[in-house]
Formats: C-alpha cells, structure tokens, sequence
C-alpha cells in the first residue's frame, strides 16, 4: 500500500522550531520531488518547499525563505522539512507530497498526498 505519513507537528510559541517528517512506505521515495504544502483555515493552499529527488536542488516560498530548510533522506525513505523562527502566520495543516520532478512540485503537481499533520504557532 503506498502511503506517505507526516509527524513532527504541534504547537509552538513564537518563534519556536519544529522539525516535521514525511515517511514513505510502499515504494520508495528515490525517484520523486518532494513538496511540503499547507493549508491554513480559510486560506488557500500554499506550496512552502521542494526538493529534487537527489536532494540537490531545491525551492522555498518567499514566506518561509531563510526561516526553513528541506532535505531528505533516501536511505529512510524519508523527507523532512525543519521550522525555524516560526510565526502565527505559519499555522497550518502541513502536507508532503510527491512530484515527478522539481519543476512539477514548485508548480503544485503531485501525486500521492500524506493526511497532513498540524502545526499551530500561538503564544
């Protein structure tokens, strides 16, 4: 069964850090993009960060820029996003998601999805 699973979120004061994963059982991550995607209550989704599938390349939104970084380990099967300095405007319910390249993740084209996990940033 293909199955991504993120963990790592929770809440946070300001300006805090949490370090989210994305594991992936069934198949393996090797081939793809991974794209981390939130979505805040009545707000539209948001693309955050990509990463190519050796984990050479990679894209930030301008919100998080310089405040996240994303990286990847092919061995576990596993992406992760760390969250440095976050703010209350990070609130969200965090996705991974699979692309079948960087070009196609920092578009917002992905396949297999995860079932989000949140994070909420509140003093």
């Amino acid at each position: 069964q293909v199955q991504l699973v993120e963990s790592g979120g929770g809440s946070v004061q300001p300006g805090g850090s949490l370090r989210l994963s994305c594991a992936a059982s069934g198949f393996t991550l090797d081939y793809y993009s991974i794209g981390w995607i939130r979505q805040a209550p009545g707000k539209e989704r948001e693309g955050v960060s990509c990463i190519s599938s050796t984990g050479g390349r990679t894209y930030y939104a301008d919100s998080v820029k310089g405040r996240v970084t994303i990286s990847r380990d092919n061995y576990k099967n596993t992406v992760y996003l760390q969250m440095n300095s976050l703010k209350a405007e990070d609130t969200a319910v965090y996705y991974c998601a699979t692309s079948r390249s960087l070009r196609w993740c920092i578009g917002g084209q992905s396949e297999y999805w995860g079932q989000g996990t949140q994070v909420t940033v509140a003093s």
